[in-house]
């Protein structure tokens, strides 16, 4: 199979190594020089030092206007793009006959719809012709690219991009499971980026094992009652893109939104906290659309506007928690 991934960051590059052990992959970067240097030296260096691309993986850098016609060329097209690039790839890829799946997780900032869109929403938009899905689940660039078992979901609403998906990147060290809950998959993936946040400042304030618990457990209840407000299944969150990337993200140490709720502990303002990371913290960037899109569906999501409350200033740290654990009593639900 001819894989085409567009996006030579950290994700991007571990899936092509990954893959380029059994396919043929083509990694573009928008970068000219960044291509030339991982050309050079087998490896991206930046976000993926010390880990070979390998010899199934060929890197380009042709120019953006050509990608419609490179992504003919290639039997599956993957988007690795944070989710501000997303737009921009749909759009020129809107006439692809091939099979096409994004990486990124999260909603789109609010500037080219009032409401911040998820990405089956971008693709209905821009590309509603595409044969299109996403690859999601718990997992950590690193781990990939060193082939560490790991376990992701092909979600679709097309059999074409969930098949042509498992049969690309399920492996010895990589299960991949499909599902057709698109919604689902992406409303999991997005709000655990916010959750994450929240659980490193409970982490970061020493609060305990048992807050921790609570609060995972408690935000995996808001992140279902968002995912059924915007037509998903509930059983969903219980699999790979819910419960599973929602204890990743919360837990590893390898998860950048919840190192900017360390960071925060420790005291530092949020665009210190950004600054030091040096990746993309895509809940940062949604988490203000989460709440928006909760409120104006009816929704309750506690954590994750304390989480909103605290990346704004409006919160110090330790009053969001006193905001949190002062809420009335109520009987476990969704």
């Amino acid at each position: 199979m001819d894989i085409l991934v567009l996006g030579a960051g950290a994700w991007g590059s571990a899936l092509a190594i990954g893959a380029g052990a059994r396919h043929r992959v083509t990694l573009w970067a928008r970068d000219a020089a960044q291509a030339a240097a991982m050309a050079a030296t087998g490896e991206n260096q930046k976000y993926l030092p010390g880990l070979p691309l390998g010899p199934g993986v060929t890197v380009s850098a042709e120019p953006a206007h050509a990608l419609a016609a490179l992504a003919q060329r290639h039997d599956l097209v993957i988007i690795a793009t944070p989710m501000a690039g997303l737009r921009e790839m749909l759009t020129a890829l809107r006439a692809c006959a091939r099979p096409v799946a994004w990486l990124c997780k999260g909603f789109e900032s609010p500037v080219s719809h009032p409401h911040g869109l998820l990405g089956h929403e971008i693709r209905a938009e821009v590309a509603p012709g595409l044969a299109a899905g996403a690859l999601s689940g718990p997992s950590f660039a690193q781990e990939v690219a060193r082939g560490q078992p790991t376990a992701l979901v092909a979600a679709s609403d097309s059999a074409l991009v969930r098949d042509t998906l498992v049969a690309a990147f399920h492996s010895p060290s990589m299960r991949v499971y499909a599902n057709d809950d698109l919604a689902g998959v992406e409303v999991g993936g997005a709000v655990k980026n916010v959750l994450a946040i929240a659980t490193g400042l409970c982490d970061g304030l020493a609060l305990g094992l048992n807050a921790r618990a609570a609060l995972v457990t408690r935000g995996l209840a808001e992140m279902t009652r968002l995912g059924v407000a915007l037509g998903a299944r509930a059983d969903t969150f219980m699999g790979l893109s819910g419960l599973g990337d929602l204890v990743l993200t919360c837990t590893g140490d390898l998860s950048r939104n919840r190192r900017v709720g360390l960071l925060l502990a420790e005291g530092l303002s949020l665009a210190e906290a950004v600054q030091s990371l040096g990746h993309v913290a895509e809940g940062v960037y949604s988490a203000r659309t989460v709440v928006e899109r909760a409120r104006r569906l009816g929704v309750q999501m506690p954590i994750a506007e304390a989480a909103v409350d605290l990346l704004d200033g409006r919160l110090r740290p330790q009053d969001a928690v006193a905001e949190l654990m002062g809420r009335d009593p109520a009987a476990e639900s969704l």
